[in-house]
């Protein structure tokens, strides 16, 4: 999540402690629970706040949910991230910090992104949110494509649009869900395969 300002008094404290507590309280029943088992009157018991704090803070579920996944895709670590991949120089080494990153991301969200995949054919609001977080990692991956490009990097007549297309195909969430469910792979042969493979795929190599 996004670091906050710093309160600039006792009041703006409390909100932004209270809004934190509700945030993470709603972060933690929707994954244990699922979002249409989640009721606001619980996610208000948890952050022991009243059921019209939380419709006031976050605008109900949905809008909780939402938040989630805006603070995610536009925290200060992400920014860090496309910031490294558009200073990078060395196209393995790119490929790698991708990777790195797609695996991290997805161990620290898909416990919640389970739900909101599974939620999201019957909930517009849920489809929204969850296009907001495929927005989110495909603009990483596009910019990670284009670095290729600039560098001279890209193999196999590719161009950036390819290239950001395969690697949607190994990063995306379905593709972790695919290995780690289906296949029973752990995380740490799923990284060694994709950066094996996308090395393969992207630069020839």
């Amino acid at each position: 999540m996004t670091t906050a300002p710093r309160p600039t008094n006792r009041r703006a404290e409390y909100a932004e402690l209270t809004r934190q507590a509700i945030l993470e309280a709603a972060r933690a029943l929707f994954t244990e629970q699922g979002y249409f088992a989640t009721k606001v009157e619980q996610i208000a018991g948890t952050a022991r706040v009243a059921p019209a704090t939380v419709y006031a803070v976050g605008g109900g579920k949905s809008g909780l949910l939402r938040t989630l996944i805006v603070s995610a895709v536009n925290s200060q670590e992400n920014a860090r991230l496309l910031a490294d991949i558009d200073a990078a120089t060395d196209p393995e080494r790119l490929i790698g910090l991708i990777v790195a990153a797609s695996r991290a991301k997805f161990e620290q969200w898909s416990p919640l992104m389970r739900q909101v995949v599974a939620a999201a054919p019957q909930e517009p609001a849920v489809r929204e949110s969850m296009e907001i977080a495929h927005d989110g990692l495909r603009g990483g991956l596009r910019l990670t494509a284009d670095r290729l490009a600039a560098m001279g990097a890209l193999g196999h007549g590719l161009d950036a649009a390819q290239a950001a297309d395969l690697l949607w195909l190994h990063l995306c969430n379905a593709a972790y869900f695919i290995r780690t469910d289906d296949l029973g792979w752990p995380l740490d042969r799923s990284e060694a395969w994709l950066n094996a493979v996308l090395r393969q795929q992207l630069l020839g190599r």
